[in-house]
């Protein structure tokens, strides 16, 4: 008989994984898929184009549609310059919370999905549930698009999904969404003292900054009080910028990300109609000093906003299972509106606290592991 691990003992093996985004994450997935098929589980691959990267679904239950799926992201964060007191993959236990990469986001919630699965197998359901492990979350939820497209057809389609981002097992109905472009200036290098005759990919790419700043000034100006979003209006952003050569050069090279972080209630379209616009104006004035000169865009990431919905069927579900009749709004974004986009139901709601998300000496706690494994009994409970 095939051994069946505690949540615990799952997540210590997810951690131990070392999925962080810039690296494969098939290990994880071999893994995974040989525990489910020893369990007599069967599933299947979404890979990325370099086949380095892989998404794994699964289906437990009748094969009939209105079932449930249990997602999480399998990626994580580097760990790269951050003050470690433990090993980063390996779960370490003290003072009622385990530490480690990915405890918090999300492989607390991937070992408790995925031990779900195995138990809605061994006593049987009902009502069908489904597994839902993406890839590439943690650089622009670029992966979960493309796995609930190869899901249609391979399963049955599900009516909902639960996302389980953490939120302390709060239900979370609603968060901004957005985009985001890598920007390449190209610049035309002169020494400074003959700047007019020369292009700066950095003076030009601060025209555009300075374009989001006013942009975010505006927004603010114009945001609604009652808003439940903080903050309560789209934002532009830019977090890291390199370029130039020297003091007296003007700059070749600009690179950084541009991002938008858009109200669900915004058209995130004409937003970016609107910096694209922006960024042709400025390409223009550069052209117009030295034709060779240019900014390249490349899409990044495009990722929807979650918008409440009217009786919502996941909302419902989450409300039974953990007893709780609040909800809340974040303003972080999560797969949870491309599952929505894909025509499911869908709420966030896991175990953990957003605010141990990145950080070094990630954890969670105890407590909250063990209200996870609460909401997965109930689950099991109600799909019997």
């Amino acid at each position: 008989m095939a051994e069946t691990l505690s949540p615990r003992a799952l997540m210590e093996k997810l951690v131990s994984f070392p999925t962080v985004s810039r690296d494969s994450n098939l290990g994880l997935v071999d893994w995974v898929e040989g525990y489910l098929d020893d369990h007599g589980i069967s599933a299947a691959r979404d890979y990325d184009e370099t086949g380095q990267k892989a998404s794994l679904f699964a289906h437990i239950g009748p094969e009939e549609d209105g079932g449930v799926i249990l997602s999480g992201h399998t990626d994580v964060v580097p760990v790269d310059g951050q003050a470690w007191d433990t090993d980063p993959f390996t779960v370490t236990e003290k003072g009622g919370k385990l530490y480690g990469r990915g405890t918090c986001d999300m492989k607390g919630f991937d070992a408790l999905a995925i031990w779900a699965v195995v138990e809605a197998k061994r006593r049987g359901v009902t009502r069908p549930v489904q597994l839902a492990l993406s890839r590439d979350e943690e650089v622009g939820c670029v992966g979960a698009p493309p796995m609930i497209e190869a899901m249609q057809g391979v399963v049955p389609k599900a009516s909902m999904a639960i996302i389980g981002e953490p939120t302390e097992m709060g239900i979370i109905n609603g968060h901004k969404g957005g985009t985001g472009f890598d920007l390449h200036f190209h610049g035309f290098e002169i020494h400074s003292s003959l700047q007019p005759d020369g292009v700066s990919a950095i003076m030009e790419a601060a025209r555009l900054i300075q374009w989001a700043n006013e942009q975010n000034e505006a927004s603010a100006a114009a945001a609604d009080p009652d808003s439940p979003y903080y903050p309560n209006f789209s934002t532009l952003h830019v977090g890291m910028i390199e370029g130039g050569t020297a003091h007296n050069i003007t700059a070749k090279d600009c690179k950084f990300m541009f991002g938008l972080r858009a109200l669900p209630t915004d058209d995130v379209a004409e937003w970016k109609a609107k910096i694209l616009g922006k960024i042709a104006e400025i390409e223009a004035g550069m052209k117009a000093v030295r034709p060779e000169t240019g900014i390249t865009v490349t899409p990044r990431w495009d990722v929807p906003g979650l918008c409440a919905e009217d009786e919502g069927e996941a909302e419902a579900m989450v409300r039974r299972l953990t007893g709780r009749n609040g909800t809340g709004v974040v303003s972080f974004g999560t797969e949870a509106g491309q599952f929505q986009a894909g025509g499911y139901s869908a709420v966030v709601c896991g175990p953990g606290n957003i605010d141990q998300a990145h950080q070094p000496n990630e954890f969670i706690t105890l407590d909250q592991f063990r209200q996870g494994e609460a909401f997965m009994e109930n689950l099991l409970t109600e799909l019997a």
